[in-house]
């Protein structure tokens, strides 16, 4: 049984290369595409994938690093989403976690991002806390740019919202927050989940399954674990469709 990990962070998070990606293969984790943050970390990721076989990565600017984004951003996007192995526009969205956000910058950079997927081809990853309704309007109003299809990464919304959610094409990937004792609404949602829709994440460093701990794409395994637990089907079950899943909505994965 092969694994995947749809979303993860390797560029300046301190893990020690080839061990941590010799442990990634020994636990069975065949596919790993990695989250543009900036242009800067997408460019790294770039350069990581080239050189390891089922390393693949997303370019784009998260909702967060949008200070002076403009054209000479996008032009290095473009530039870099041209790769052979960059098989989306991400993370992108909206984060309005902090009290002093800029929301009409991530709001020009998201739809911007949007524009040059579009432009390109390619799905989208999304990034969205605490930013569900400005989220939901900008999907409905821009619905023509997501032909490609998109994923809400790490997704903690509600069941409801993941309804309508599904009904402009999206798809959902769940991590380590499964695992925890209290998280309620996204275990709903991982059981609510249709089947052909559903992936499987770490977004590592961060959000492990094991408290306290710096999180690593050798942890899917337990993920999909506690996933197929959730939803009543086996492993192998889950294992195969989010294959299936993330060969459908990143058409360059192989």
């Amino acid at each position: 049984m092969s694994y995947l990990d749809i979303h993860a962070h390797f560029a300046d998070e301190g893990y020690s290369f080839p061990e941590e990606w010799e442990k990634i293969l020994a636990a069975g984790v065949e596919t790993v595409v990695l989250a543009g943050d900036n242009a800067r970390h997408s460019a790294m990721h770039r350069e990581f994938c080239g050189t390891h076989a089922g390393a693949y990565f997303c370019a784009g600017v998260h909702p967060s690093e949008t200070d002076g984004f403009g054209g000479e951003t996008l032009a290095a996007l473009k530039e870099l989403a041209r790769d052979e192995k960059c098989v989306a526009i991400g993370e992108i969205g909206l984060d309005y976690h902090y009290p002093e956000t800029d929301r009409a910058a991530q709001k020009k950079a998201f739809v911007a991002q949007l524009e040059l997927a579009d432009s390109l081809g390619l799905p989208v990853q999304i990034h969205s806390r605490d930013a569900a309704a400005d989220t939901m309007e900008i999907l409905r109003v821009y619905k023509t740019l997501l032909k490609r299809g998109f994923l809400l990464h790490c997704y903690s919304y509600s069941e409801e919202l993941m309804s309508e959610i599904l009904s402009l094409g999206g798809y959902f990937s769940f991590g380590g927050v499964a695992c925890f004792k209290n998280a309620n609404r996204v275990c709903g949602c991982v059981r609510a989940c249709p089947q052909d829709r559903i992936l499987s994440e770490t977004d590592s460093p961060y959000l492990s399954p094991f408290r306290g701990e710096k999180n690593t794409p050798a942890n899917i395994p337990v993920i999909v674990k506690r996933l197929a637990e959730l939803r009543g089907e086996t492993e192998e079950e889950l294992s195969r469709a989010v294959s299936e899943n993330a060969k459908r909505l990143f058409a360059k994965l192989r």
